[in-house]
């Protein structure tokens, strides 16, 4: 039975397309409330209002096709109601294309990608000390607290609050640029030319050089082996330089350890997404990512002296926990 939202978009698409018979075919939903639908040679969102950055959507699109980067064009909209309609860049998303033989040209032709984002001209929200202090109380609350039932003692919680200062820091001390925020491989289209376009981009902020950078290459969503981070990471820096966008003195160790800890500081945020996605909006899919994305915490976490008591504690305290989670 058709809901009454899906009802209303149909309507609203039926009445912009001049074609009263036009029906609307879901293609999916995804870890937000929007829905999308295709008729018509374009794509319908259902993007409630309430809960969607839709204002931000729109005008991040406008941004994203003026400095030549592929990207959903704005075709329609209703922002009362919550409707877009937008271009269609076909079903072939990245993490479709990748394999081994594959992923480093893959990954390449998106980290080339990266520099473009630094050019655009937007008044975007600041990933600042603020905005972190609201991502990183997204673990220990729905994580640890919600998922793994944990109540952290005086100790463990001052662990955590200078684990995150000193993520914080990091990610405040790297030059700041427009960043995609969720730079990955769902997020990237394939088009007919093979050229890729990116979608999912109205939480841009104005943040840390290496976030999206890190996002690709660390994906949440499928590992790589650490020779092909590795290469990734490198050619990051290389682009970024050569962009002018990144110091030449700036020594690739350095831009590594900013990687390295902007990618755990990233991945300790999405593990708590994972677990508030399971309880409180019943997708319970994602758990099956979390262990891979603590994975890449806890390997960051052992590589950096300064974060070895923070290793001993997710090793002791977390990982079994997360052992028990995947009993069946």
């Amino acid at each position: 039975m058709m809901s009454q939202r899906h009802a209303q978009l149909q309507h609203w698409a039926q009445k912009t397309e001049q074609n009263p018979d036009l029906i609307l075919q879901l293609i999916s939903g995804d870890a937000s409330f929007r829905k999308y639908y295709r008729a018509a040679n374009r794509i319908w969102v259902d993007a409630p209002p309430s809960t969607e950055k839709n204002r931000e959507f729109i005008n991040n699109a406008a941004a994203l096709n003026s400095a030549s980067l592929n990207a959903p064009v704005v075709l329609d909209y209703d922002l009362e109601n919550g409707f877009l309609c937008v271009s269609d860049l076909g079903d072939r998303s990245l993490l479709s294309c990748l394999s081994e033989e594959s992923v480093t040209e893959w990954y390449a032709k998106a980290l080339h990608l990266l520099p473009q984002f630094t050019r655009i001209n937007l008044d975007l929200p600041v990933f600042d000390a603020e905005f972190m202090a609201r991502e990183n109380a997204i673990f220990p609350e729905w994580l640890l607290g919600k998922h793994f039932q944990l109540t952290l003692s005086a100790q463990e919680q001052h662990l955590l609050e200078e684990t995150f200062a000193l993520l914080a820091d990091n990610n405040l001390q790297q030059p700041q640029v427009v960043m995609h925020r969720d730079f990955h491989s769902r997020n990237l289209m394939v088009l007919a030319d093979e050229s890729l376009a990116v979608i999912d981009f109205q939480d841009m902020v104005l943040g840390p050089l290496t976030y999206d950078a890190v996002s690709l290459l660390k994906d949440c969503y499928c590992r790589w082996p650490d020779a092909v981070i590795n290469q990734g990471v490198e050619l990051a820096y290389q682009l970024y330089v050569e962009a002018g966008v990144l110091d030449k003195n700036i020594a690739l160790s350095q831009f590594i350890q900013w990687l390295d800890l902007t990618g755990m500081q990233r991945h300790l945020k999405a593990a708590g997404i994972f677990a508030r996605l399971h309880h409180r909006d019943g997708k319970s899919g994602y758990l099956n990512d979390i262990p891979r994305t603590l994975g890449y915490v806890f390997d960051v976490a052992e590589k950096y002296p300064q974060l070895m008591p923070f290793a001993e504690w997710l090793n002791t305290r977390i990982l079994p926990a997360l052992a028990m989670d995947e009993q069946p």
